[in-house]
């Protein structure tokens, strides 16, 4: 009994994940929505890849965590109306890298980390911060960028008004093989867009 009770506790990981994860969503509860559906995305897209509990439990954290970047950044600009300046745009992609930071300081995360600095890269290798290419791009990044911007256009934004499912879906086509892993596109839309 005693065994089962220290089973069910959570770890020490999983309470550092969770106050990580409050700490930003304190300054925006949408994110905070955002990211836990973005985190249910990939646990589902890691149960669909046949991933082991704890690799699902890594890729749920990366989902959960991609934006904690977002707390080095100002809030007039994360929370700005219409269109960013080019100097707004460039504090913006700033927080994969603070994301990254922050995170490599736990132990038993640099995995997630890694992650999280990628998640903004591009299949054709034209994101950011390090214009990663392909294969490149760590796994968990490329099923992360796919959740987000999937998410991220089916939900109302501060900036613009939510897509239907889907022109989201025909979005994520256009941009298999350029901004998206293709072979993960396609999974995700058979498997996980359309539960």
């Amino acid at each position: 009994m005693f065994e089962e009770s220290l089973n069910k506790r959570p770890s020490m990981r999983e309470k550092t994940i969770l106050a990580l994860d409050n700490l930003l969503y304190e300054r925006n509860k949408g994110d905070e929505q955002h990211c836990y559906r973005v985190c249910v995305l990939c646990q589902r897209m890691g149960k669909v890849l046949g991933l082991s509990d704890r690799k699902v439990m890594d890729l749920k954290s990366v989902g959960l965590l991609h934006d904690i970047g977002k707390i080095g950044i100002d809030e007039q600009v994360l929370n700005k109306q219409g269109e960013l300046s080019e100097e707004e745009w460039r504090e913006i992609k700033r927080h994969p890298q603070i994301g990254y930071r922050i995170i490599s300081k736990f132990n038993n995360m640099e995995g997630i980390a890694v992650n999280i600095l990628a998640h903004h890269e591009r299949w054709d290798g034209q994101g950011y911060p390090k214009g990663l290419k392909g294969e490149e791009i760590p796994l968990y990044a490329r099923i992360s960028a796919v959740a987000d911007t999937y998410d991220a256009m089916t939900h109302d934004r501060s900036y613009r008004k939510a897509l239907s499912k889907k022109e989201a879906i025909e979005e994520l086509k256009r941009n298999a093989g350029t901004q998206f892993d293709p072979d993960l596109v396609k999974l995700f839309l058979e498997k996980v867009a359309m539960l």
